[in-house]
């Protein structure tokens, strides 16, 4: 393996770990970088690669929060315990609306909508819903300011926000954190059920793909696809980390704009240029 096809494979990484959290669209920045880089690997391998960098980015939310995931800890008291369960059932109702509009649609949803014009409208478009949505909060006290007081009616109605992420360039994070808003979630309210709803949605349609495209690869292919997923993951655990120190004293209006600019480039990178 030469040292370029390694940078490459650092490369997808990176925009992988640092974009699967943050409101802005993973997939907006990897067909971008896709067309400007390519791995020298088969259509099949591809496929599967960005499915594992993918579970890197999940292992990170797993290892930051497991204190708060793992409902068996010695650390925790018998109310802590049931807490972290019930705030698994709400993750768990909340994939339900996802489940029932993705599974059948995902073939026909990549096939159709995984275009650059239609990634790039969904950039733009959530990107000013960001702003205008944080304008109306300015100085707003969020009713649900503790994960406890997250109801499961709201788990639920934050989980049909996730079915908006269906449509490519929408952003998992972004969909479910701008429902949550809408619903009254605080920003790390939000940001932090997003990361946990993620978890089983995100393994999910990743072992879905998984055993849709096969694993039988070489040595080297091997190799590459636990490089890029250890990448991804060191990166997505600092993309975390900066994030919900971020919103605690900032808004999401800076991600707003960089959707915006993101759509932008990649309307032009290809309609005006036709890459």
């Amino acid at each position: 393996m030469d040292l370029i096809e390694l940078l490459k494979v650092i490369l997808f990484g990176i925009v992988e770990g640092y974009t699967e959290w943050l409101p802005i669209s993973s997939t907006g920045h990897l067909i971008l970088l896709e067309n400007i880089i390519h791995l020298d690997q088969p259509e099949e391998f591809w496929n599967v690669f960005k499915v594992v960098i993918q579970l890197g980015a999940i292992l990170a939310v797993v290892v930051l929060y497991w204190d708060k995931l793992w409902p068996f800890s010695v650390k925790k008291s018998s109310q802590e315990k049931v807490d972290t369960w019930i705030m698994w059932f709400k993750v768990v109702i909340a994939c339900i609306p996802a489940a029932v509009v993705g599974l059948p649609l995902d073939d026909i949803l990549d096939k159709y909508l995984s275009t650059p014009t239609v990634i790039a409208a969904t950039l733009i478009i959530y990107g000013i819903l960001f702003i205008v949505l944080e304008r109306y909060n300015a100085g707003r006290d969020f009713p649900i300011n503790r994960m406890s007081r997250l109801s499961f009616k709201t788990a639920v109605l934050i989980g049909a926000f996730q079915c908006l992420s269906l449509i490519p360039g929408t952003s998992r994070s972004g969909s479910t954190i701008l429902g949550a808003m809408i619903l009254g979630c605080s920003r790390p309210v939000a940001a932090e059920f997003s990361f946990f709803l993620g978890i089983p949605v995100m393994f999910g349609a990743s072992l879905l793909k998984i055993v849709k495209h096969g694993l039988g690869f070489t040595g080297e292919q091997v190799f590459i696809l636990i490089f890029g997923m250890l990448v991804s993951f060191l990166v997505a655990v600092f993309a975390i980390s900066f994030l919900m120190k971020y919103i605690r004293k900032h808004d999401f209006k800076v991600f707003g704009w960089y959707r915006i600019v993101l759509g932008i480039i990649v309307l032009i990178w290809f309609t005006v240029l036709g890459h």
